[in-house]
């Protein structure tokens, strides 16, 4: 009986005592594991930077560096009394010159300037052209000219070019002022005005104009009749107005003030 209670006791101690030899596993270690993940992270923001800056690099090198984006033709559209050749020559666009660093909005202004350009616009074609479209000043008025001939300008008062003969369908402009004075006459942008707002069957039959003021137009018609239009307000009013008014035969009538107009 003590023998086998000696013995029992022995086991019981032996299973609770872990022998020295054997090492107990507890699992991955948290802190390391963290370490690893933090670690692969910056390694690949390391990679992702690195090949950002490769790829903006040769895109660099591409726009700036090589051959394979400069300029190797510079087009005009939009020309009909400027010269191609006077464009290109005020435009200034190197050959050769990377197309990235083709200031557009400088060279529409040196263009701009030519007096017979009204506007132009620049643009960038990829991979190798610079495209010009140019606006040309249109004329609005004729002008006589102090040596013969007809000064053509424009609504700005800006001479577009000399003609022998005044064209057909372009106004007389009568003025005693000289030319270099009508650039940005208002008295002159006011008969324009008015001109481009007539029915097309009394725009026709205008022979002259006259403006003592932006709102004192006068227009001299073919068959001799005298018209003062006024300003450039309430056209289509002034219009039907004057075409009711006709009917009388008169030879002066004042449509200046819709529903007031006189005769004589």
């Amino acid at each position: 009986m003590t023998g086998s209670g000696s013995t029992s006791q022995a086991g019981e101690a032996s299973r609770g005592t872990a022998s020295p030899d054997l090492a107990v596993w507890a699992g991955p270690d948290p802190s390391r594991s963290r370490g690893l993940r933090g670690l692969r992270r910056r390694w690949r923001a390391v990679i992702i930077a690195l090949a950002v800056l490769g790829i903006a690099g040769a895109i660099a090198w591409l726009l700036l560096g090589s051959r394979l984006f400069v300029v190797r033709s510079v087009v005009v559209t939009g020309t009909h009394l400027v010269p191609r050749s006077e464009v290109l020559t005020v435009a200034g666009v190197e050959p050769g010159t990377p197309l990235i660093r083709v200031n557009t909005a400088a060279i529409a202004a040196r263009v701009a300037a030519i007096r017979q350009v009204q506007s132009a616009e620049v643009s960038r074609s990829w991979p190798d052209r610079v495209v010009i479209v140019v606006r040309e000043r249109t004329p609005a008025l004729a002008v006589a000219a102090p040596g013969g001939g007809f000064d053509l300008v424009d609504a700005d008062g800006i001479l577009v070019r000399w003609a022998a003969s005044r064209p057909s369908g372009l106004p007389l402009y009568l003025t005693a002022a000289s030319l270099p004075s009508l650039r940005g006459d208002p008295d002159v942008g006011a008969a324009a005005a008015v001109l481009g707002e007539l029915p097309a069957p009394l725009r026709r039959s205008v022979r002259s104009v006259t403006a003592s003021g932006p709102d004192q137009v006068t227009l001299q018609l073919s068959d001799g009749v005298t018209v003062l239009w006024g300003g450039t307000d309430r056209a289509a009013a002034k219009a039907q107005e004057l075409a009711v008014l006709r009917q009388t035969h008169a030879s002066y009538y004042d449509v200046s003030a819709p529903g007031t107009a006189v005769t004589k």
